[in-house]
């Protein structure tokens, strides 16, 4: 059998999953990310695989997927928001202590993976999928393999500029990555929060916020509607750069009411197009898809032999 751990090293979680030769998820496990400890992550991740491949009697693949990348050049994460990873060397650390070669991949271009191998881009060759959560990502597939280019930088969307920006929303919040009016500073669960705070006046969590516009509020309604608005800004400019044949929204700030709905006629002004088609999905597989495709990072027969 060719088994498959796939780990997905969130912010505030930290997830395994276990898949058969065929895709079918035979085990997954979630437990709490030990944020700001280095040592502790690669205990975590080591136990999670001991412990299913224990359970299912086999030995396994392991690929993961981290916030940021691995330096091309070092082999040293970079660019993750989780700042405890910076600087160190994750995947040679996980290769020792697991004693087998570790694929890494920016969590991203997991999900886009996964959702293009089986989930909401199946079938498509350029899936450019968005992580839209504590921090925003992007990533790319093509044929159903991550494309993270020679700088490993390929879809790192949420760290671009918000496009088109409005006099209002200049220079922009600050970002942890030393830039200001990242993409991410407006469109993480986070920034919404913070945005609302700045006009509104006061804080709310972005669940609560949702909950006051069902309500009628009209702030908190106009803190959805900026953020519709931003989305489609930063997407038109994918679409402009890249054409992919869908776009894959995951992450928790997916599942804001009506985003959907509104977003192609949002997104059309911007889009150096006479017509925009671009089909718009959720990630099939819900907040798995990036664990899954972390263990897709494996094809079977390397699966068999790693």
């Amino acid at each position: 059998m060719a088994l498959r751990i796939g780990i997905d090293l969130g912010g505030t979680k930290t997830e395994a999953i276990a898949l058969d030769g065929e895709g079918r998820a035979l085990l997954r496990e979630r437990r709490p990310t030990p944020r700001g400890d280095f040592e502790r992550q690669l205990d975590t991740v080591a136990e999670l695989v001991e412990d299913f491949e224990q359970r299912l009697g086999a030995s396994a693949s392991v690929g993961v997927g981290i916030p940021g990348s691995a330096s091309p050049s070092s082999g040293l994460i970079r660019n993750a928001n989780s700042t405890w990873l910076i600087g160190r060397d994750l995947g040679g650390a996980l290769s020792e202590r697991l004693r087998r070669p570790v694929r890494l991949e920016n969590d991203a271009n997991c999900l886009a993976v996964s959702e293009a191998v089986d989930g909401a881009g199946a079938g498509a060759r350029v899936v450019f999928a968005v992580i839209l959560g504590t921090g925003v990502g992007g990533g790319i597939a093509i044929d159903g393999t991550a494309w993270a280019g020679p700088n490993a930088v390929a879809g790192e969307w949420g760290h671009n500029p918000l496009p088109w920006p409005r006099p209002e929303e200049l220079p922009g919040p600050d970002c942890y990555c030393g830039r200001r009016g990242c993409i991410e500073t407006f469109l993480s669960g986070p920034g919404f929060a913070d945005d609302h705070a700045a006009v509104a006046g006061h804080r709310l969590a972005p669940e609560a916020i949702v909950r006051s516009a069902a309500s009628g509020a009209a702030d908190a309604e106009a803190t959805l509607a900026r953020y519709r608005d931003r989305l489609a800004r930063g997407l038109a400019a994918v679409i402009n750069l890249l054409d992919p044949e869908v776009i894959v929204l995951g992450g928790g700030m997916s599942n804001l009411p009506g985003l959907l709905d509104a977003l192609p006629a949002l997104m059309a002004p911007r889009v150096f197009s006479d017509v925009c088609t671009t089909p718009l999905r959720l990630a099939r597989h819900g907040d798995s898809s990036g664990v899954r495709g972390a263990a897709w990072l494996w094809g079977p027969k390397e699966a068999e032999a790693a």
